[in-house]
């Protein structure tokens, strides 16, 4: 089930590959940023609150021993020494556990941020229409989820307290040598001159790091599908035009990330270097100060072992900026998912009632109307003349509880138009509507009420068969598993070791593709839809198999609306009427008996067929 209750795949009509999903602008990155801090601000401030004690625990140790050097030139007793060195060792004890517990706080900060962006971009992806999945391509969807998520987590679970603790103390450092003498302190700036090629990392990281994500993204997408499609691939001589495709996204993958490698190797040697320099100057205008009696030496040991100490936070920061830079860049494509469309943009259609609103008006009934259809894959169905049309003024009416068969060669729109149905897509012009209101206009969960679409993809989750059954109905009992699964000839399942808690899985029971075909046969039955369409569902079952499990089917959804797409003729001569699709066109619309009298296109099929003898 798709859209609805299965997995859609794509088909003989499917779109192409190439709509990227979007990615958050950096203002909507931030905004995004602040909602999550303020949605765990107590901790958040209690963190930068730990870490500035840390920082301001930790200026103690270089002023008292400045003060201890001091003391001994002085002639100062040992009693004195042991007192600041009692108190150096205090304030020691003190900067370590404060700053351990603000790790703790950050780091439980992190983990909950992290929870809530990963539950976020779960809802989002699951409120993905499937014609946005499609087009986007899952290795966009999977790198974000995977990858990305991963950046961002290490980032708000690790970076954050780490750049929060040392930007404290390197301010705090930096406030202290300006106390101890101003000129001191204006040599101690000189560490700033590293924030010149900080600007200039930043200025090209941001933009390097979207690329590389997005050369990934393609990349897994490219070595996903040639995966999946393996055989045929094999089977039609693809080999060398597919490694050359994938050669093709490595080297661009490989392009990026030696563009993010080049900005690395200049940022962190020109850091290493302004490092250095704020010691020296210290040491050498505290020298010269000392010796004509400016300052004392204490002063300036004191001044050099705090910009000594600058280095190491200065050094987490810079550590970390290359992180924060891909994981602001992994997080801007986190949060695009937020900004694609939620469902197909159709504008509805008026409603008897004037006093309804047509935003929130609900179906009618459960007919079908399509009118004046006109469909063209790229964008949605909604691009210019550009894209040639693929189904072309299509007009049908599917009454309440009608089986309808839609047959025809490949290529000529059937499963095209099972999407339109299904409200997967819109049509570039016309209207497709349940109850007066365009289907693709529906709220997901009040569109899986109205339609269910079943394809030849299938998909197992990991997990019990249980779990893979109450995904159509969480609340169904064991009984109505049970009748859902021999309602489709799924005759297997009562002999699982476990029953409904065997693991599908490589190591449990690892259904075949026919057993799969009917577990999402098994959850139509439990979604319990007014309408059904069938896309060759039963593609992957052998011949006997598969018409057991259609009458199976038939019986269990009398009543109900169904739409069969198929190949196998005997589909449409059990059906109440069939419609003929050729080139995009509906050519011939009655029952199997007044098509056949017709010999017209359907009758040539279906002699056609007969004489093959099919099973």
């Amino acid at each position: 089930m798709t859209a609805t209750a299965a997995r859609t795949g794509r088909s003989e009509d499917a779109p192409p590959d190439g709509a990227a999903l979007p990615v958050a602008g950096p203002a909507a990155t931030r905004r995004a940023a602040l909602r999550l801090i303020r949605r765990d601000g107590r901790a958040f401030g209690l963190m930068l609150a730990l870490n500035a004690l840390a920082a301001g625990a930790g200026l103690a140790g270089p002023w008292l021993l400045g003060r201890i050097v001091d003391t001994v030139r002085a002639g100062g007793g040992v009693r004195t020494v042991d007192r600041l060195a009692l108190v150096i060792l205090a304030c020691g004890l003190a900067q370590l556990l404060l700053a351990r517990y603000a790790r703790y706080v950050g780091h439980r900060f992190g983990e909950r941020t992290v929870a809530r962006v990963r539950e976020q971009y779960v809802d989002r992806a699951l409120a993905l229409p499937a014609a946005v999945v499609e087009r986007a391509g899952t290795g966009d969807l999977t790198a974000r989820g995977t990858s990305d998520v991963t950046s961002v987590a290490r980032t708000l679970r690790d970076a954050v307290p780490e750049v929060c603790v040392a930007a404290a103390q390197a301010l705090f450092l930096l406030g202290a040598v300006v106390v101890l003498d101003p000129l001191l302190g204006l040599c101690g700036l000189g560490v700033l001159s590293g924030v010149f090629v900080v600007r200039w990392y930043l200025r090209r990281a941001h933009g390097a790091y979207l690329a590389e994500g997005a050369a990934t993204s393609a990349l897994a997408e490219l070595l996903a599908a040639t995966a999946a499609g393996a055989r045929t691939v094999e089977a039609l001589g693809l080999q060398e035009r597919r490694t050359a495709a994938s050669e093709e996204a490595v080297e661009r993958c490989r392009r990026t990330r030696t563009r993010t490698l080049f900005l690395r190797s200049v940022l962190l040697p020109a850091v290493d270097v302004a490092y250095v320099l704020p010691v020296a100057g210290v040491l050498l205008a505290g020298g010269a100060l000392h010796g004509r009696g400016g300052i004392s030496l204490g002063v300036v040991i004191a001044a050099a072992l705090y910009l000594r100490q600058l280095s190491d936070p200065l050094a987490t920061i810079l550590f970390w900026a290359e992180q924060l830079q891909s994981s602001g860049a992994a997080f801007a494509r986190v949060e695009g998912l937020g900004q694609a469309p939620r469902t197909a943009p159709a504008p509805l259609l008026p409603r008897p009632s004037p006093e309804a609103s047509p935003a929130l008006a609900a179906p009618v009934d459960d007919r079908i109307d399509v009118t004046g259809v006109h469909y063209a894959y790229g964008d949605g169905g909604r691009s210019p003349a550009a894209h040639r049309d693929v189904l072309h003024g299509v007009d049908l009416t599917v009454r309440p509880g009608e089986r309808l068969a839609l047959v025809g060669p490949s290529g000529a729109g059937k499963s095209t138009l099972g999407r339109l149905l299904a409200g997967i897509d819109a049509p570039r012009r016309g209207s497709v509507t349940v109850g007066r209101v365009p289907i693709a206009a529906l709220d997901p969960a009040m569109l899986r009420r109205q339609v269910v679409l079943v394809t030849q993809e299938h998909h197992v989750f990991l997990g019990t068969l249980r779990d893979n059954l109450q995904i159509a109905a969480p609340e169904a009992e064991d009984a109505a598993l049970y009748a859902a699964l021999a309602a489709v000839g799924a005759d297997w399942a009562a002999e699982l070791p476990a029953g409904l808690d065997t693991e599908l899985s490589a190591g449990g029971h690892r259904p075949d593709g026919s057993q799969s075909q009917q577990l999402a046969l098994a959850r139509v039955v439990l979604a319990d839809p007014h309408t059904v369409i069938l896309d060759e569902a039963t593609a992957l079952l052998d011949p006997r198999t598969a018409r057991h499990t259609e009458r199976a089917l038939a019986a269990v959804l009398k009543g109900r609306t169904v739409i069969a797409i198929a190949h196998r003729l005997h589909t449409a001569h059990d059906a109440d009427r069939v419609a003929v699709m050729e080139e995009g066109r509906l050519t011939e619309l009655g029952s199997h008996d007044e098509l056949v009298a017709a010999r017209g296109a359907y009758a040539a099929l279906w002699h056609s067929w007969h004489s093959q003898g099919p099973s």
